[in-house]
This record gives structure tokens, C-alpha cells and sequence, in this order.
């Protein structure tokens, strides 16, 4: 499985983006078990997830892609803190810490 995930705007417009093969890497599993645990696959699309309401250009916009055999799923996110959000956020904080 691949992961992805990349940012836009936030603080000074500063981007981040990761790349795992979970096949790959040793924490490889447990970010399966993360994504599992999320519901990422049954997610909505990700253009039915992101917030429609403006966002502050300070508000980190992600998005996450999965390229599984047979299957690939994108979420994206706002990066605002809020309960809604909370699950993609903790997905994100495992992604950084194994990237």
C-alpha cells in the first residue's frame, strides 16, 4: 500500500509531503491498522469531505491518498483543530512520525 499525503497553504504558505510503502517500512503495519481504524477506505470522496465554508489562508488544507491493489482513496482535510477533523489528524500525526 502507498501513502500519501500533502499539504497547501497554512503559516507562510510552507508545504509538507510524505511518502510511505507500507510494504516497505517497518511501522508498515501498524499505519495499515491506522487507516483501517480511521475508516479511510469508507470515507466520503474527498471532494465531499473538505469543508465548503472559506477557510483562513492560515488553515493547512491535506490530502491524504491511499493506492492499495484494486483500490486507491483520497481524503482531504482542514487542519483547524476541531472535533470533525480529529480522526484525519491523528492519521496525519502517525504518517509524520514514520515518514
Amino acid at each position: 500500500m502507498k501513502i500519501s499525503a500533502s499539504s497547501s497553504g497554512g503559516f507562510a504558505g510552507l508545504g509538507e509531503h510524505y511518502e510511505i510503502d507500507t510494504l516497505a517500512h517497518p511501522a508498515g503495519h501498524a499505519l495499515e491498522a491506522a487507516l483501517a481504524g480511521c475508516g479511510f477506505f469508507t470515507a466520503p470522496p474527498a471532494n465531499d469531505l473538505a469543508d465548503s465554508e472559506p477557510m483562513g489562508a492560515d488553515i493547512a488544507q491535506w490530502r491524504i491518498t491511499v493506492e492499495a491493489p484494486g483500490n486507491q482513496h483520497t481524503v482531504t482535510f482542514a487542519e483547524d483543530g476541531s472535533a470533525d477533523m480529529a480522526r484525519w489528524q491523528q492519521l496525519l500525526e502517525k504518517i509524520r512520525a514514520n515518514a
